[in-house]
């Protein structure tokens, strides 16, 4: 089984469990989003989001202008819809592979250890981004569906910026977890 097949079959029907909503609320707080009323507020920035899957934070956000998903998955065309519906746009390809328009902002959140080649990840999201927010499970060795062992100092070197690592111990997050906002 590939990497992504492990992971199409992980989301199933591609609907948030309660699991994954309570992971993003989690994220959110840790990479500075501001909660609202059950919404995070994009503030009227524009956001790509790398690896966001079927079910994306941006579908919880307000005030989004324009958001892409870029994910190498090809989802339901329902959850291509239901993105659609909230002004964000999904393009079915690598995070490696993302050509395209200019952001105020991209989200990363557990997504690196899946990438063939997170550090290109990173350096596409520094150049088409004035803004990084990253959440990463680090100090995992490689398994089924995650080959890449992330660790702070190397995720700070491909950032150029030091972020910060807590451990997890709740609400489905259990781990050693880097994370931070950073004005690129």
């Amino acid at each position: 089984m590939d990497d992504y097949e492990f992971e199409r079959n992980y989301w199933g029907d591609c609907c948030n469990t309660f699991d994954e909503d309570q992971k993003h609320y989690i994220y959110a707080r840790l990479i500075g989003l501001s909660e609202s009323r059950y919404h995070f507020d994009a503030k009227g920035k524009s956001v790509l989001d790398i690896g966001g899957g079927p079910s994306s934070m941006l579908l919880k956000c307000r005030n989004l202008p324009h958001g892409v998903v870029v994910d190498p998955i090809q989802y339901p065309q329902w959850t291509v819809d239901r993105y659609r519906s909230k002004n964000i746009r999904v393009e079915v390809k690598k995070g490696e592979d993302f050509f395209g328009e200019f952001f105020d902002e991209c989200w990363i959140y557990n997504c690196l250890q899946h990438c063939d080649d997170a550090e290109k990840v990173i350096g596409k999201a520094k150049f088409f981004t004035k803004k990084l927010r990253i959440f990463e499970w680090v100090n995992i060795p490689p398994h089924e569906g995650h080959p890449i062992m992330l660790t702070k100092p190397l995720l700070d070197s491909w950032i150029g910026q030091k972020g910060n690592v807590t451990e997890l111990s709740s609400n489905g997050c259990y781990g050693m977890a880097y994370y931070g906002a950073f004005n690129l």
